[in-house]
């Protein structure tokens, strides 16, 4: 698609753009005599009471529009492109970067590396500011747009170059003090490279990022993701338990000290940092929110909280008591290696609850990228087969329905991550495969309730539930 050919898609039926005759198929060439170059720039011009726009039609015919409306009313258009813009790629060549771990031969948009602001504001990712000018920035604050997420690594300029191999790296740390003297909210990361940015030079990270607090709310620090294809990459490891512990204590050391000042505890520990240290999760107060949950940070914590109250609820209902002595069941659950403890005791728990329960927890090991890499969301479909058919073989019954973390799938459609289909998994294992959505009162449902599945809406996945709700 061209820059800045706005072809739209849909128009809203009873919209200001259907009122003018505006159809799919049609182009938005300008607002206010401006050029649009991006979504952003298309939803902050059209805020204004009165509009002039130019708009092209199929056999080439402009239509000059005037258009007098309420402040922030929507003209009721989508386009082709929902950027309404190209997609920035990454420029950079990070020494931690998981695309570049990647084995050959797996789907094309697996290997795009993005590092667009714009999607930093659309869907949380995480950007390095190294595709970004003066221009972006101003633009930025003009238009008001939070948050945006950042991945920053350190705040050492040379030691940035070093790691995302981009000699401009450095310089772009400036930024952050722009964005902070805009009053713009940021969210902040930390990738942790053993023997690179962890000990002192962390440290001097942490304390230089508090500098931006309030407006920098949070800071994850997230450990390297390895994997085995990491032949003439940077040479890195995994950090042991005893290096796990001492991030979490400079981590923790500063926390108090920032909610005192400014009520957020700032800097975080993603789970894993817990999980290899053996620790127990911080208690829920401490994750502010959960504002870096995207980052694996508070997600054993929610799941925890979430197991809980959901067990207490169900316990508290009338329906309990005749599950409690009707139940007789056997399912599996699959999960990473990561969270196996976890999901393991809540096993018991509800196996204790429900006396006819049986749960077969069981991890399984990474093959595809290696041993490595233990978050279910990394799981393929041809490990998932390959291992469960193992235990299958052992004579263990392990019922007819297999559970597996939503994340295991792509998002919206039911295909693992080497495109294996559930329906193929289900045909080579005889079993019924069903993900479970995120959240403790899920979990419980997809163990006690036969009918939990998932099914398609008006073409969108939805799940069905009964004791939970």
């Amino acid at each position: 698609m061209k820059i800045n050919e706005h072809i739209i898609k849909t128009v809203e039926s009873g919209s200001i753009a259907e009122e003018l005759e505006i159809e799919p198929g049609d182009v938005l060439l300008t607002i206010n005599d401006e050029e649009i170059e991006d979504i952003f720039d298309y939803r902050y011009m059209i805020k204004d009471e009165y509009l002039e726009i130019v708009i092209q039609k199929p056999n080439g015919e402009e239509w000059f529009l005037e258009i007098d409306k309420d402040y922030d009313d929507d003209l009721g258009i989508e386009f082709e492109n929902a950027l309404m813009s190209e997609y920035r790629s990454c420029r950079n060549k990070c020494i931690f970067c998981f695309i570049d771990q990647m084995p050959p031969g797996m789907r094309d948009t697996l290997y795009f590396k993005d590092d667009d602001s714009r999607l930093s504001f659309l869907q949380g990712n995480y950007i390095t500011l190294t595709n970004m000018e003066e221009k972006d920035i101003e633009r930025i604050i003009r238009m008001n747009l939070a948050p945006i997420n950042i991945s920053v690594q350190t705040t050492n300029p040379e030691l940035r170059c070093k790691m995302l191999n981009n000699r401009f790296a450095g310089e772009k740390l400036k930024f952050l003090q722009q964005l902070y003297e805009g009053h713009i909210e940021m969210n902040g990361q930390i990738v942790c490279c053993k023997n690179v940015n962890d000990g002192e030079e962390l440290k001097r990270s942490i304390e230089d990022l508090s500098k931006y607090l309030p407006f920098m709310r949070s800071v994850s620090i997230v450990p390297a993701g390895i994997t085995k294809y990491r032949e003439n990459l940077y040479p890195l490891e995994l950090f042991t338990k005893e290096e796990s512990e001492k991030i979490i204590d400079l981590i923790e050391s500063y926390q108090q000290g920032f909610y005192d000042k400014y009520g957020l505890h700032f800097i975080h520990a993603s789970d894993e940092w817990y999980i290899t240290a053996e620790r127990d999760f911080p208690e829920e107060e401490r994750y502010d929110g959960y504002i870096q949950l995207e980052n694996g940070v508070g997600m054993m914590r929610m799941f925890i909280e979430e197991f809980k109250e959901a067990l207490e609820q169900l316990k508290s209902k009338d329906i309990y008591q005749s599950l409690k002595e009707s139940l007789y069941r056997t399912v599996t659950i699959a999960t990473g290696k990561l969270t196996y403890s976890t999901i393991l005791s809540f096993a018991k728990q509800l196996e204790e609850a429900f006396p006819g329960l049986t749960i077969h927890v069981l991890y399984i090991r990474n093959d595809f990228f290696g041993e490595t890499i233990t978050v279910s969301g990394l799981i393929t479909g041809q490990d998932l087969v390959k291992q469960i058919k193992e235990h299958q073989k052992t004579g263990i019954d392990l019922g007819d329905t297999l559970s597996i973390p939503s994340n295991m799938l792509r998002t919206g459609e039911q295909v693992f991550l080497d495109d294996m289909t559930v329906e193929e998994v289900e045909k080579e294992l005889k079993m019924k495969v069903v993900a479970i959505e995120p959240g403790g009162g899920d979990f419980i449902e997809a163990m006690i309730n036969p009918e939990y599945s998932v099914c398609r809406d008006n073409g969108n996945f939805v799940y069905v539930r009964a004791y939970d709700r």
